[in-house]
């Protein structure tokens, strides 16, 4: 980068290890984040066992933010693999009981979700499709500001979600539902504001 040049870094992606946590999310019954919807074709929590866990609540708070941002979310303890996820999810090994035995059972089931959601994402992105939509947007903020854009990073999940939207889930991470990140006038509507927001 040359010196006082602003440079933007966008990242997109269907990541796994945010899928799973969400599915977990979804399948345990937890509500937090409460403005992202559910994600399709993923088992929604019946029995109503989990309604009112606090704690396990806190405990897939401390996950979620640790998936999203992990730079921004450390651990203070050292993390320990989950069996049945592969490599995707790791708890503190203190204080994280009630959401590893909680979601043990759910691990194939889970990774076998995010893998297939991830390849679906995949497939329907094009090479240089990504690029140039966040191209598009930042040009449009450009002009319509009469400057450069400042440097900026941005991480945009793109999720199968039931609902149609961008939503801001870290401090420099958003989630675009996957119909609407297809959708390229619309998404170009979409993201704009957050382009905005932050250049």
């Amino acid at each position: 980068m040359a010196a006082g040049v602003p440079e933007w870094v966008v990242r997109e992606d269907a990541g796994l290890p945010v899928l799973v946590a969400l599915y977990l999310r979804q399948a345990l019954g937890i509500r937090f984040p409460e403005e992202l919807p559910h994600l399709r074709g993923a088992p929604a929590e019946a029995s109503g066992e989990y309604r009112d866990a606090g704690g396990l609540e806190r405990q897939w708070r401390v996950l979620w933010e640790m998936t999203v941002e992990p730079q921004a979310h450390p651990s203070p303890v050292p993390l320990e693999l989950v069996d049945g996820f592969d490599m995707l999810v790791a708890l503190p090994t203190e204080g994280f009981a009630e959401l590893h035995e909680a979601i043990v059972p759910l691990g194939p089931a889970a990774v076998a979700y995010a893998r297939d959601a991830a390849e679906h994402y995949r497939r329907s992105v094009g090479t240089g499709a990504s690029y140039r939509a966040y191209a598009s947007a930042i040009a449009q903020h450009e002009r319509a500001a009469g400057r450069r854009a400042h440097s900026f990073e941005l991480n945009v999940q793109v999720l199968p979600f039931t609902q149609r939207g961008v939503w801001w889930i870290g401090a420099l991470s958003v989630a675009v539902t996957d119909g609407l990140r297809g959708d390229v006038a619309a998404f170009d509507a979409a993201i704009a504001p957050i382009i905005a927001d932050i250049a």
